[in-house]
């Protein structure tokens, strides 16, 4: 595949992806709000920075495409 290819793919999957890293964010920010450590000695829990963070990577590799069994790589 081409590299101008790859990018036109990136470019048409990156509001997917940023889409899924704000979700995540918002998910991990609400489960250091409601559900975190009341000690801060958790290490993603904790903080709401870590845990901020920890969902929005989450997110992002939630809405990260995979190949299909069926597919072949080009």
């Amino acid at each position: 595949m081409e590299q101008k290819e790859k990018i036109k793919q990136l470019k048409a999957r990156l509001p997917k992806l940023i889409l899924g890293g704000i979700a995540g964010a918002s998910l991990g920010y609400l489960y250091y709000h409601f559900i975190g450590c009341n000690s801060g000695h958790c290490a993603i829990t904790g903080n709401p920075i870590n845990s901020t963070a920890y969902g929005a990577f989450v997110g992002f590799l939630w809405m990260w495409p995979v190949k299909k069994n069926g597919e072949k790589k080009s």
